[in-house]
């Protein structure tokens, strides 16, 4: 019975972090709406390329604390020792003020060149405007990972949001303002549409600038309300000993280093394959301006659409690990066996209709988001096509790798990302250089390198957590299920379509309609059962539904 508690309440926990991430990509998709007609394609480049040097650097510098932070928080609390917790905390919180700092003061001397490497110098503006925010990141994800740790997902979930909201806003406006700014700039250099492009890119990421101080001082506020609470429990722990600083700090690096590499590992591939594909179509003779408009439509349109439900994945993986940690800790095999199967049961009946829901409903989808570049629908239409299938593979390589996280098996998702990167970028090069792919080369070699991290993934977690992987109800009824919805989503679309010529009110019914029929036809084929629906978030409800309309039993 405990066992199941705990199931359903850290599938509640992600649900509840899954819906904020989903909240959070939906605005951050529709402030890119007007952002893109501001800035265009060209500026979505600039935009893209500044942030997958910032991604890279926030690797490096914090983006592993939230995880590493929450894993050794939850094993501490589940043993009763709360002062170590706190400990922890503050040591994380010391790490993350330095670490960010010197990587802050990297990327921002660095900008030029780092820039010019990747073939986008025009892109500096952007990035040294992203400088500081390593510094905020860095905190607000210590403050974050000690909550999730506590096994409360709330304020990280709420704080997404309230960072999106004023991201959203801040945006598009700093991007309108600047836009004007650099043509007029541009007029004066001779080329104001590109400085026009490159300064209103940098607008953009101004709002990620004060989005993330916006979350931070929501998380302060928040941390300083349960700290009262919080130190009234540890005054009850008498006699503890706690771990000296040098202790803590020791026990954060062999912590945060693994996943660390495995998080580098796993993102470096975006940057990567950013410079080999723009190195290799200026050497085969492509145009920098058709390169820069490839590398925009794919960052901004294709990649922006499919980070929404592999967002579902990454929360996912966050509320799982202090779970796993804690059932872990306690030597419980039978909950962790569990709680994997669950989050992964859980991830795939959502990740793989979204990829058919995107696949099918591509070009209307676009047609209506992105109507300032409707020149480049058809490309962005037959990129989906081709990719996204990689929903499914970066959902499900994302969660397992949260899993092994979870299991104390920090190396080995190192080891995996490891070799899939390389095995991913020898197929980029033969797909470039042989058949000449050009920016359908990087779709599928993407989706390889996340197939092949979800294999390597999937045989660690049966050798050292013992779980074997259920077939058909996980993968194959769902992939069915999601094929009849694609048909009826797709006709459905048309036929309104062809009632109503209005693509907005086509496309919402098309969306209702997909959901219905994938939620009729998964139940009935026994997708899922009474007893895991009931583990879902609103579980009792769902079920009265699905009995009401004979779905079950």
């Amino acid at each position: 019975m405990g066992s199941s508690k705990k199931d359903s309440n850290f599938l509640v926990q992600g649900s509840i972090l899954a819906a904020a991430s989903i909240i959070s990509r939906i605005i951050g998709l529709l402030y890119r709406l007007p952002m893109t007609d501001i800035i265009g394609d060209t500026g979505n480049n600039y935009y893209s390329c500044a942030f997958e040097i910032y991604n890279i650097m926030l690797i490096i510098s914090s983006y592993s604390l939230p995880l590493a932070v929450s894993k050794l928080v939850s094993a501490r609390i589940a043993k009763g020792q709360r002062r170590q917790a706190y400990q922890v905390f503050k040591g994380a919180l010391i790490f993350a003020v330095v670490a960010g700092i010197a990587v802050a003061l990297v990327v921002y001397f660095g900008a030029e060149m780092f820039t010019a490497m990747l073939q986008t110098p025009l892109s500096i503006f952007a990035l040294k405007i992203l400088a500081p925010v390593l510094v905020v990141v860095a905190i607000l994800g210590v403050l974050r990972g000690f909550f999730q740790g506590l096994g409360n997902m709330l304020p990280s979930a709420i704080s997404q949001i309230i960072e999106q909201i004023v991201n959203a806003i801040v945006s598009i406006w700093a991007a309108y303002v600047l836009f004007q700014y650099g043509t007029k700039i541009g007029q004066v250099l001779g080329d104001p549409e590109k400085y026009g492009a490159a300064l209103g890119a940098a607008g953009g990421t101004l709002g990620t600038n004060l989005g993330a101080v916006s979350a931070l001082l929501f998380m302060l506020f928040v941390f300083y309300a349960y700290m009262r609470v919080f130190k009234k429990k540890m005054k009850r722990e008498r006699n503890v000993e706690v771990d000296s600083f040098g202790y803590i700090m020791k026990i954060l690096v062999i912590t945060i280093i693994p996943v660390l590499l495995s998080s580098t590992i796993y993102n470096i591939s975006g940057i990567l394959d950013q410079g080999i594909f723009k190195n290799i179509a200026t050497l085969q003779g492509y145009k920098l301006e058709e390169i820069d408009v490839w590398w925009g439509v794919f960052s901004g349109k294709y990649k922006v659409l499919i980070n929404v439900p592999i967002s579902i994945a990454s929360a996912m993986a966050a509320s799982s690990v202090p779970s796993l940690s804690a059932s872990f800790a306690e030597g419980n095999k039978e909950a962790v066996n569990k709680q994997i199967n669950a989050a992964i049961r859980f991830i795939m009946v959502i990740a793989i209709p979204c990829a058919v829901g995107l696949a099918v409903l591509a070009k209307p989808v676009f047609t209506l988001l992105f109507p300032g570049t409707i020149e480049t629908v058809d490309m962005a239409t037959s990129m989906m096509w081709v990719g996204s299938v990689a929903v499914v593979f970066y959902s499900l390589s994302t969660l397992t790798n949260g899993l092994l996280q979870g299991i104390d098996k920090l190396k080995i998702p190192v080891k995996n990302a490891a070799i899939a990167l390389v095995a991913h970028l020898i197929l980029l090069v033969a797909l470039m250089m042989v058949f000449r792919l050009n920016i359908y080369a990087v779709l599928i070699a993407n989706a390889f390198f996340a197939f092949l991290v979800c294999v390597l993934n999937s045989i660690a977690l049966t050798r050292y957590a013992g779980y074997n992987q259920e077939i058909v109800k996980t993968f194959i009824t769902p992939t069915i299920c999601a094929g009849i919805m694609g048909a009826v989503a797709y006709g459905g679309y048309v036929l309104f379509y062809y009632i109503s010529k209005n693509n907005l009110i086509s496309i919402l019914i098309a969306i209702v309609v997909a959901v219905i029929s994938y939620a009729v036809a998964l139940l009935s084929f026994k997708g899922l059962d009474e007893d895991e629906l009931r583990k879902f978030p609103k579980g009792h409800l769902l079920i009265l539904l699905a009995k009401k309309f004979h779905l079950l039993k």
